[in-house]
């Protein structure tokens, strides 16, 4: 009041609530948030109004701070009559309390406690058999380390052939019936020839200017002097045949 400052310009300058700076005005000490605030809230504003806030805050501690228990109850003011009522209360013993999974604790060992006991009583380590035998161990033993045979795929059943002329070459195809496929034509470079399916082809080739391919995988065709006649099944590979094998194209 003396210096004339409005508690606003406080406020604005200590960054202290204007309701805090009358509390400490007033010594009213139980509307600050606490001890520690309190204590903080008097050294700045003591500063802030140019106050020795040391001498402020061992004023504060001296009038409103409580005494430790050791200063509050020296032991020369005891009343004695109030000595072995303290006694009997270090003499008693405290209550434990059991834990929160204490009782789950002893339902698992219940638990285990029943499973021991139904596991050695006779004959639960076992199971009879259905015909009354013990099987040998040896014979356990081959049968656990027995395979069971890979079982081999089964040859398709008919054979896809794909031929792709690379020069002029003479093309005839006979099916295992006798039926004429491809009937004795010339197929030059970039010309087609139409891929066919049969459960067994006689080829006959005028020359090896050809690519050929059975099932999809590409199968050499070797140069020869005379006509080349090939033998085509499901599962085997191509071979050779004499001119004199039936059925033939000419």
């Amino acid at each position: 009041m003396r210096e004339r400052i409005d508690m606003s310009e406080v406020e604005a300058q200590t960054k202290i609530r204007a309701k805090y700076l009358r509390a400490i005005e007033n010594e009213e000490w139980d509307l600050l948030p606490g001890p520690i605030y309190a204590k903080s809230f008097l050294r700045t504003y003591s500063d802030y109004l140019g106050l020795d806030s040391r001498m402020l805050l061992d004023e504060f501690k001296r009038r409103y701070e409580g005494p430790s228990e050791h200063e509050a109850r020296p032991m020369g003011r005891v009343a004695a009559r109030d000595r072995p009522r303290d006694r009997d209360r270090d003499r008693r013993p405290r209550r434990v309390r059991a834990p929160s999974w204490a009782p789950i604790g002893v339902v698992v060992i219940l638990i285990l406690a029943i499973l021991y006991v139904v596991g050695s009583l006779p004959g639960s380590s076992s199971s009879p058999s259905t015909t009354g035998t013990t099987v040998p161990a040896h014979s356990r033993a081959r049968h656990r380390t027995t395979t069971k045979p890979k079982l081999t795929p089964a040859p398709p059943a008919n054979v896809t052939l794909k031929l792709v002329p690379t020069g002029a070459v003479y093309v005839c195809l006979v099916n295992g019936h006798g039926t004429k496929l491809i009937n004795e034509q010339t197929f030059n470079v970039g010309e087609p020839i139409p891929t066919q399916t049969a459960h067994k082809l006689l080829l006959t080739l005028g020359n090896a200017s050809v690519q050929m391919k059975v099932n999809g995988k590409t199968v050499p065709v070797a140069p020869s002097a005379t006509a080349i006649r090939l033998l085509i099944v499901p599962g085997a590979p191509v071979r050779h045949i004499p001119d004199s094998q039936t059925p033939t194209c000419p």
